[in-house]
């Protein structure tokens, strides 16, 4: 959709809820139904469950939090192993925060933005940001990502409840919704040659570095392989 300069605060707003049900909002619902049913299968009532997804904003990390529960884990342990899984955020916000960043934001609203930075949030606001006037990209981002969490609560809410009544297969199919989502917004994001050597040279060594390195570097050594790669590719700026 597009975002007008003179549109008013909620207006914005209500234009990234609109992009976010037009698509990604329902994949990433989807695909937390699976962490409603782990906390269930623990013995951790619903509300947890819907408010690790509010607070924790991750599946991968949600999966982890209750599959070391079930283990017998310290929670020392679990925290480590949480905030472990979680720092691949971090260059994900290092990338988007530039776009949303504004004279004199604060750094709590920065906090703020980074704790909606997750994989859809992440890859359609790269795509959608640019085109969003600069002064109205913080409210489209919180009105996009906002709708995309209140979607995932609703979906860990039902998995809850719901996820006997699924056939396991499709059960386990819904857990790959986002990854597969996370790579077609990708692809529909691509601007030049680097972004296309990243993608397909991350989905060509990832299979070569399971095969012959595992032990949980496999996709590190992958994504630096092919991320150095892209790196080097990229087009060359013009000098002043």
């Amino acid at each position: 959709m597009t975002v007008s300069a003179d549109w008013t605060w909620w207006r914005v707003a209500l234009a990234g809820m609109r992009d976010a049900l037009s698509l990604p909002a329902w994949v990433v619902g989807f695909g937390l139904i699976g962490v409603g049913s782990l906390a269930r299968d623990v013995g951790y009532p619903v509300e947890v469950a819907v408010l690790s997804t509010m607070l924790v904003w991750a599946g991968p990390s949600q999966v982890i939090f209750f599959a070391s529960i079930a283990a017998g884990a310290a929670w020392s342990a679990i925290a480590i192993a949480v905030g472990f899984a979680s720092l691949r955020f971090l260059p994900m916000t290092v990338a988007i925060l530039p776009l949303l960043r504004r004279p004199g934001q604060g750094v709590g609203m920065q906090l703020l933005l980074a704790h909606y930075v997750a994989v859809t949030a992440w890859t359609e606001g790269l795509r959608r940001l640019p085109h969003v006037p600069p002064p109205q990209r913080v409210a489209y981002f919180l009105g996009f990502a906002n709708t995309c969490m209140a979607t995932s609560s609703v979906g860990t809410f039902l998995g809850y409840y719901l996820i006997g009544a699924l056939p396991i297969p499709f059960a386990a199919g819904l857990l790959c919704l986002t990854p597969i989502f996370f790579l077609a917004s990708l692809t529909a994001g691509l601007r030049h040659r680097g972004d296309v050597a990243a993608i397909v040279l991350g989905l060509a060594l990832a299979p070569i570095c399971d095969r012959f390195i595992g032990g949980g570097f496999d996709l590190i050594v992958a994504g630096l392989i092919a991320g150095s790669i892209a790196f080097a590719l990229r087009p060359k700026k013009a000098a002043p």
